[in-house]
């Protein structure tokens, strides 16, 4: 079979047939087609035409699938949310699994709200505030200590001058505070109580 004007896009089936190659149209095969005039159209929004085939395109919020068609983006399988999501009236909305997280400015990740500075977290007077991601816990104040008191924990006072743990010099007393204690020094010496002459 012989093609006298030959057949650019496709193979001479024939006395001066073209079998066309696909994206390809005319007598010799040296159109190319627009797919995106055809019926059933290829693409389910955008369509451009490009040489000897297409490319889809989906409008914004979308995310175009193998298919040609466009799925929605505003789905928890697409929104990529760190701990997870919820649908509401066809919007995603990234959650966070503690109050003491909040979303972060990407909107996917949540970042830790730190309760002891911004005054939400609630210690008793003889504890301390301990920020953790997502939380906080009360520690005891310097000076005292975790001890189980008459059916339940609390934060009792560290007598430093018995357990040794203060910083007094060696001719001073020790004498125990609340959360503290002091040095005076002894008769016949004079000083801080940390130094005694």
């Amino acid at each position: 079979a012989t093609c006298g004007h030959g057949c650019k896009y496709g193979e001479c089936m024939g006395p001066n047939k073209c079998k066309c190659f696909p994206g390809f149209t005319g007598k010799t095969c040296n159109q190319d087609l627009n797919e995106c005039g055809l019926k059933p159209r290829p693409c389910e929004h955008r369509c451009m035409n490009t040489h000897g085939s297409y490319k889809c395109y989906c409008l914004n919020g979308y995310i175009l699938m193998p298919d040609g068609t466009c799925a929605s983006s505003r789905t928890c399988a697409m929104a990529n949310c760190q701990y997870g999501c919820e649908e509401v009236k066809g919007e995603v909305q990234c959650l966070c699994p503690s109050g003491g997280l909040q979303l972060g400015p990407n909107g996917r990740t949540c970042i830790d709200i730190d309760e002891c500075s911004t005054g939400k977290a609630l210690c008793s007077y003889n504890r301390r505030c301990v920020n953790t991601f997502g939380s906080y816990y009360c520690k005891c104040q310097l000076g005292y200590e975790l001890k189980y008191v008459s059916s339940h924990y609390d934060c009792v006072d560290v007598n430093e001058c018995v357990t040794n743990t203060h910083r007094c010099n060696l001719h001073a007393e020790c004498l125990n505070t609340e959360g503290s204690f002091k040095c005076k020094c002894k008769q016949g010496y004079q000083g801080t109580g940390f130094d005694c002459a």
